[in-house]
């Protein structure tokens, strides 16, 4: 590794933005994400297994269908404030990395390496993990129909050939990833649109649950920490809704874009969101909703007969597609950090002919293959969602500093200061809330591996204790995977 340049919060955003990385002349990642490509990114990364999913978890920690509709409306609402927040930094630090970038700029060095380290080795491999497992349950479910569980050697194998399949569409060019995230989304939202009138018609029909309507909220309940695990099952859902920052080197026209792009993308999702649920309540009673293992194939079976294949295929396609989005936006996180010198510094390098980061994407593959081993969704979910909302906090503490500290920003764009004071009371919640109320031990793990990364940046970057030979295996993987270093996009 290189040392990382130690920086401290009075560089801002500003002087951040201004740096770049030693490369080839005019060697950088091309512009080529428009605004209908990073809507489609936005809400193709957003609608992936969890609403197929998690819908069963919101219910089994709210205890009613009411309130577990309540929670689906407020993620959304959630996630919309959160973009927006990310959105303003965007604007003020024009860089790829997101969450990374933005506490690089305004609290250091550490910090950001500590995001980096749980990031690239845990968050971005997992999350990949954990659809591309959805992922091959649902293509498997129709070879296995009388099946109660699917052989979990097949599931891994499928999520496996999944991984590496996108890992070849990524490297071989960011406009063919671009063009498998449009498609995908669009079937995305079409199988939802499917489930939305599937629900309608049996409600004209008569046919809907409606008798318990009177109980709605009945049961909910009113624990802290089983209100903060539906909402990590809900906003599992909405994962993604932050993930057009990773790329904003590649966005036209950023400083537009990147604000509409989650002005339309959300809502959408969200309003699609609460409708499908409604549609299962119609359908389904919440106990045959607590027992099923794959919802929407449950739903299908009972709205659309012999045609009840289409949903599992619809299912695998959506959630092809989010893995391709966490693979796109996860490998230039990796990249970003690398350039900074938190990473290996081939891991900053892009392909000479394809403009695409190879490396990233290999060492992204590589752990994401690792984690399939043990792999299991449901432990996943929470392990991400208390991640996610730790850096998220931190980051919407970035923007609080900056508007204290600074008080002339070159802004392009602003939210009310209540917007990022919200959100940060609300991640606050989000992580201590279960851990208080209702601890288990991944809480526990992700606490030691946070505590370890204390020792690795040190060891490292304090006390520069690197291998000598890294210089020349870097060397000799550049040349093999034909790589340069980068300029910074502006």
């Amino acid at each position: 590794m290189e040392r990382s340049e130690e920086r401290d919060g009075s560089d801002g955003p500003a002087a951040g933005g201004q740096e770049q990385s030693s490369g080839a002349p005019g060697l950088a990642l091309k512009r080529e994400i428009g605004l209908w490509s990073a809507v489609s990114m936005t809400a193709g990364c957003m609608i992936g297994s969890g609403i197929f999913m998690s819908p069963q978890g919101v219910l089994v920690y709210m205890g009613s269908p009411g309130a577990s509709l309540v929670v689906w409306a407020t993620c959304g609402l959630l996630a919309m404030m959160g973009a927006l927040c990310y959105a303003e930094l965007g604007s003020l630090v024009p860089e790829s990395g997101g969450d990374y970038a933005y506490i690089l700029r305004t609290f250091g060095s550490l910090p950001a390496f500590l995001v980096i380290y749980t990031f690239v080795l845990v968050a971005k491999p997992a999350a990949i993990t954990a659809v591309s497992l959805s992922f091959a349950e649902y293509a498997l479910a129709p070879f296995y129909p009388a099946c109660a569980s699917l052989p979990q050697i097949m599931v891994k194998i499928v999520a496996s050939s999944c991984i590496l399949l996108l890992l070849l569409i990524n490297f071989w060019s960011s406009r063919m990833s671009t063009v498998v995230m449009n498609v995908c989304t669009a079937a995305k939202v079409f199988s939802l649109l499917v489930i939305v009138v599937g629900g309608a018609v049996v409600l004209a029909q008569g046919r809907s649950r409606t008798e318990s309507l009177p109980f709605t909220f009945h049961n909910t309940t009113q624990q802290a920490g089983r209100i903060g695990m539906a909402f990590y099952q809900g906003l599992w859902s909405f994962d993604g809704w932050n993930n057009i920052n990773m790329v904003v080197e590649e966005l036209k026209n950023p400083k537009r874009n990147l604000v509409w792009a989650v002005m339309i993308a959300i809502p959408l999702v969200t309003i699609l969101y609460v409708l499908v649920n409604i549609s299962y309540l119609l359908v389904m009673s919440p106990l045959e909703i607590l027992s099923s293992d794959a919802m929407a194939v449950s739903w299908g079976n009972q709205v659309l007969g012999s045609w009840a294949w289409l949903v599992p295929l619809a299912v695998a396609l959506s959630t092809f597609g989010t893995v391709n989005g966490s693979f796109f936006s996860g490998s230039r996180l990796c990249y970003a950090a690398a350039r900074e010198g938190h990473m290996p510094q081939l891991m900053s390098m892009i392909h000479v002919h394809r403009l695409t980061p190879a490396p990233a994407m290999v060492f992204t593959t590589a752990v994401a293959l690792v984690l399939l081993i043990p792999g299991d969704f449901g432990t996943f979910v929470n392990l991400l969602s208390f991640l996610s909302w730790l850096t998220s906090g931190t980051t919407f503490g970035c923007l609080l500093y900056l508007r204290i500290k600074t008080k002339n920003l070159p802004h392009t764009y602003k939210v009310p200061t209540f917007i990022p004071a919200v959100m940060l009371l609300v991640s606050l919640y989000l992580v201590l809330a279960p851990v208080i109320d209702h601890p288990q031990a991944e809480f526990l793990y992700i606490f030691c591996f946070l505590l370890s990364g204390f020792l690795v940046y040190f060891l490292l970057f304090h006390f520069r204790c690197q291998s000598k030979c890294m210089q020349a295996a870097t060397t000799h993987l550049q040349l093999l995977l034909e790589v340069a270093p980068t300029t910074k996009g502006h």
